[in-house]
């Protein structure tokens, strides 16, 4: 009989194709699980789990790395105490900063965890005429990514226009390119909203997946018409549960982090979303399924998602399963330790990658033609409890050409060019942002990560544009032209080298200066940073101008100038 590596005893082990837990023994071989088996065969090592229940490493289908402000090492070593032993990692932050070139370097720095990659879809997320990028993934870029075999999927199509009414378009040729060279790849979709025909439109583009914000009836017309749903934070309700249930959806069904911020990942990841399902009601054995067999199935990682023989090593040992509670994490048989020596290295490139010029306050004045009177301004609503946004018009006074924005109780806006074109500063306002006087300033704006500046106050302002360029990119927050919270990203603009810990606190500081300040949001920064994205509704803002998402028309700021 074949002396095993490991043997682990005593185990509740779960069953994904049975969808329950079975008492057994595990034999381990070379990182991976070699054989279930109720007898004790020879061991080099026995571990007792004394009635422990045992599930497959959990497998994450859609993340941004970036979305953390941290390197994948860091990320990884993060990551894997919580059990989330791989991910697919549609990294197109870094992409549009950087390109082909900027993934590349991802894509090499080490890791704990198994990362597989997700091709970039939407880089830029619409098209260089609407927004300006670091870098475009463009047709040769993705020939190139799919000879990679870390790279199995394509990632979140979000160009609705493109896909559908523009056969020259990049995604397009992306989708055509990837079916004729890999039939059966997954091709991840980002489709908010839309229903019927667009819907239908949507899939027969090719896309198959959407993980954006769900409701019960979108969810079930999506799974109707084909689609894979993946589940994220903001989608999970009890509504949503309570559906799954009543519909048996689990073959469906992944559950997906998407973005975590740096503050929360020092708490927990895809455990985080398990817990908050089985809190509403689904049951443990469901939940496991969803975040291991479900992701596993639609990546076409046959390997992993299991714990059944031939498929890898990946074990999470619980110490109670209704709130998930870790007792160990186990990668390809071997104990994760908490101490990590790994570290990432990036190239000069990114560490300078922020060209902008800095602004002073003549530079922000917001003025229009007529000497008095009134104008009639396009603003931007944030919504509170999404990171849509609604398109209102206010009229506001103007008083020797400068408009009074201040006085009708909005935000200042400005999006500056950041990768060398010296572009002239956009402009837009903006209404349920800010009600005391400060600024807050970011270069991790999606998805293009110009410059980008809210402000109720323009001295402050112009602090924190100028402190962004000092310092390569960040995310930070002054009052009285002084820096009160920074969260410095010096690689790319949009990621920090500093161990998740130090980077989370700064990011928590950062959040609550911006509560100071009056931005109430369920996710402050993500709502500010998607005031950029080009593909979320309703009216957002690039380097180029304010756009209608749906129609991608450029708005004016002001309809009378």
């Amino acid at each position: 009989m074949t002396v095993i590596d490991q043997l682990f005893i005593n185990a509740q082990v779960f069953n994904v194709y049975l969808k329950k837990f079975q008492s057994t023994n595990i034999a381990v071989q070379d990182g991976q699980i070699y054989w279930l088996t109720n007898t004790q065969p020879p061991a080099q090592k026995v571990i007792d789990l004394n009635g422990k229940y045992v599930v497959p490493g959990l497998i994450d289908a859609h993340m941004h790395i970036e979305s953390s402000m941290t390197t994948p090492t860091a990320f990884s070593a993060q990551a894997i105490q919580f059990g989330t032993t791989t991910i697919i990692a549609d990294d197109h932050e870094i992409a549009n900063v950087a390109g082909l070139s900027g993934l590349q370097e991802f894509m090499k720095q080490p890791s704990l965890i198994d990362v597989f990659y997700a091709i970039p879809s939407s880089v830029p997320s619409t098209n260089p005429e609407m927004e300006t990028t670091g870098g475009i993934i463009d047709e040769a870029a993705t020939a190139e990514l799919l000879k990679n075999p870390r790279v199995i999927a394509l990632g979140e199509a979000m160009n609705f226009q493109g896909l559908v009414d523009e056969p020259d378009s990049l995604i397009h040729k992306l989708v055509t390119l990837c079916r004729s060279k890999r039939p059966t790849m997954p091709l991840e979709g980002h489709c908010p909203k839309y229903t019927g025909e667009n819907l239908a439109r949507f899939i027969n583009a090719g896309i198959t997946s959407d993980h954006t914000q769900q409701t019960p009836t979108g969810m079930l017309e999506k799974i109707a018409n084909g689609m894979f749903i993946e589940i994220q934070a903001k989608s999970l309700t009890p509504e949503i549960i309570t559906t799954i249930m009543e519909h048996q959806l689990y073959e469906h069904i992944a559950f997906v982090t998407d973005d975590v911020m740096a503050d929360d990942l020092q708490f927990g990841h895809l455990n985080k979303l398990l817990e908050k399902a089985i809190n509403y009601g689904l049951s443990p054995e469901m939940a496991i399924y969803m975040a291991t067999y479900t992701p596993a199935r639609r990546m076409g990682l046959w390997d992993r998602g299991a714990i059944a023989p031939g498929r890898v090593a990946d074990l999470i040992v619980l110490d109670d399963l209704a709130t998930f509670k870790i007792s160990a994490v186990y990668k390809k048989g071997k104990l994760v330790s908490a101490k990590q020596p790994q570290k990432a290295t990036f190239s000069d490139n990114l560490y300078s990658s922020v060209k902008a010029y800095p602004v002073t306050s003549t530079d922000l004045k917001l003025c229009v033609s007529q000497v008095s009177g009134t104008v009639t301004a396009n603003v931007i609503a944030i919504e509170p409890t999404s990171t849509f946004t609604a398109q209102q018009q206010m009229i506001l006074q103007v008083k020797n050409h400068q408009v009074q924005w201040q006085e009708a109780g909005l935000a200042l806006l400005i999006v500056q060019e950041r990768y060398g074109k010296h572009l002239p500063l956009q402009f837009a306002l903006v209404k349920g942002a800010l009600n005391q006087p400060g600024a807050i300033g970011t270069t991790w704006a999606h998805d293009h990560h110009n410059l980008m500046v809210l402000g109720t106050d323009i001295k402050a302002m112009v602090r924190a544009q100028n402190q962004l360029i000092k310092q390569q990119g960040g995310y930070l927050v002054a009052t009285n032209q002084e820096v009160v919270a920074n969260v410095p990203l010096p690689i790319g603009g949009i990621v920090s080298n500093a161990p998740i810990s130090k980077l989370g606190q700064q990011l928590a500081e950062v959040r609550q200066a911006m509560q100071s300040l009056g931005y109430q949001h369920f996710n402050e920064i993500m709502s500010l940073s998607t005031l950029s994205l080009l593909v979320s509704p309703d009216l957002k803002i690039s380097d180029r101008g304010m756009f209608d998402v749906k129609s991608q028309k450029l708005v004016s700021l002001f309809e009378d100038n």
